[in-house]
């Protein structure tokens, strides 16, 4: 006869912060799962050098969010971390995070998920690097979007030397730069970084920053603290006082960027990524790095630019973000074309309802406890304790949180994922999880249980 067997059998895409998290609220909940890792260690894109080629970590990065934001908040940073750790004490966080809470087991190292079918009826069978067909009930999907890089196109040939930031390590890995004419093309953290990192006058190069619109640069501390400890209270603000007010800061310590030749951003500070750098403003500002605008061609050695001006290259550095890619789906099943996925709270796809989605978001200020807040509805979910709304529902709710996240954003594939994460996080905790829970109570788990047969 045929007898339910309770929990989903569950795998997990991914080991890096999501997947872990994942994996650790899961077990809270006794939900049985396997986790599928391409690497040979956790950590992701955090694991400088990463075997897999997913880290996009380079040699002297440091996080751009405090601890205090940054932290689990089941698992506190070490009170000894500086507080802008360097990402090998990111690592050793994570390391300590899987050895604490015994993740390590269910991870099945060097063991990448090629493909991914789902069932007509429900289920998925995974193929994997082991060349093995593995049948599960519930998927997680946590294979990050910080690994496929993207490039821009102009007209033309440059015949000089080419690296996207995820490929960058340091001034001489894998490009030795030193003594060279470098051109960066982009205005975000990493950007700045290399750009501070290459512009060094003891490198003896002459460094370009390229950038088709402005950004707000603002500092990591104000007033001796960091930024974002400033934050803690302003969830509470309404939310039209919580903009105009952050931007009026934001913009009033970052100063008008037309000051060191950078355009003036046509946009609010909360209306685009910031950058955040110290450095940058002090090496434009002393004629180490000479701003330009953007590229309208490349010819040879010699890239043209919108202004009319033309500078001879030897090195390229594109710091342009990322695609969202999902190399073990079918593109005909799921895909995200110009970095566009509709999920019920960045988790659920409508009518998929033995799927879901960790850490695929650009949650600011800080993405691990917004990791840990999906990671517990997704755990609730595959245990029966959480339903999410019916589809018509979630779909109309969809474009509603798009509007409240993205309404004010520019339109660029960097920002189609971003979400508030002190408003996600309160409207999660506050009335998504104890509706989901009141649903479940009524209406039975989503996600169907398992059937097995037994004698």
């Amino acid at each position: 006869m045929s007898v339910r067997s309770g929990l989903p059998s569950t795998a997990i895409i991914g080991a890096g912060i999501a997947g872990l998290t994942a994996g650790k609220m899961l077990a809270d909940y006794g939900v049985p799962y396997t986790c599928f890792e391409a690497s040979d260690r956790i950590g992701g894109n955090w694991a400088f050098g990463n075997p897999n080629g997913h880290s996009s970590a380079y040699r002297s990065l440091h996080i751009d969010t405090s601890k205090y934001q940054l932290s689990f908040r089941d698992f506190p940073m070490p009170v000894g971390y500086p507080d802008f750790p360097h990402h090998s004490q990111i690592k050793s966080y994570l390391d300590e995070y899987a050895d604490s809470f015994g993740l390590l087991d269910a991870i099945e190292f060097g063991n990448r998920v090629v493909r991914a079918e789902r069932h007509e009826g429900g289920g998925w069978t995974l193929h994997t690097q082991a060349g093995v067909a593995r049948e599960f009930d519930f998927l997680v999907v946590a294979n990050g979007h910080h690994w496929d890089p993207r490039y821009p196109e102009f007209p033309g040939v440059f015949t000089g030397d080419v690296l996207h930031s995820h490929r960058y390590i340091d001034p001489d890995d894998p490009i030795v730069m030193r003594g060279k004419r470098i051109l960066v093309v982009g205005i975000g953290n990493s950007a700045a970084d290399i750009t501070v990192e290459v512009s060094s006058r003891a490198m003896r190069n002459t460094v370009y920053l390229s950038t088709r619109s402005g950004s707000w640069i603002v500092p990591k501390y104000l007033a001796g603290r960091p930024v974002d400890k400033y934050g803690g209270a302003l969830p509470y603000v309404p939310r039209r006082v919580f903009r105009w007010l952050v931007n009026t800061v934001a913009e009033f310590v970052a100063g008008n960027p037309e000051q060191w030749g950078l355009p003036k951003p046509g946009h609010r500070f909360l209306d685009a990524h910031g950058t955040q750098s110290v450095e940058l403003p002090l090496r434009l500002g002393s004629g180490d790095v000479i701003p330009k605008p953007d590229v309208e061609r490349f010819d040879g050695g010699t890239v043209h630019f919108v202004d009319g001006s033309a500078a001879e290259i030897d090195v390229i550095v594109y710091a342009t973000g990322y695609n969202i890619s999902f190399p073990f789906f079918a593109p005909e099943f799921l895909s995200a074309p110009g970095n566009r996925i509709r999920l019920y709270k960045r988790i659920f796809r409508p009518g998929l309802e033995d799927l879901a989605f960790a850490g695929l978001a650009q949650s600011v200020p800080t993405l691990f406890p917004f990791v840990e807040c999906q990671a517990r509805t997704i755990a609730a979910y595959a245990a029966g304790e959480y339903r999410p709304p019916p589809v018509v529902e979630m779909e109309a709710t969809i474009t509603a949180d798009e509007q409240i996240y993205l309404g004010h954003v520019l339109d660029r594939p960097r920002h189609t994922q971003q979400v508030d994460y002190y408003a996600y996080e309160w409207q999660m905790r506050r009335e998504e999880l104890p509706q989901g829970r009141r649903r479940a109570r009524t209406h039975g788990p989503a996600l169907p249980a398992r059937e097995s047969e037994t004698r």
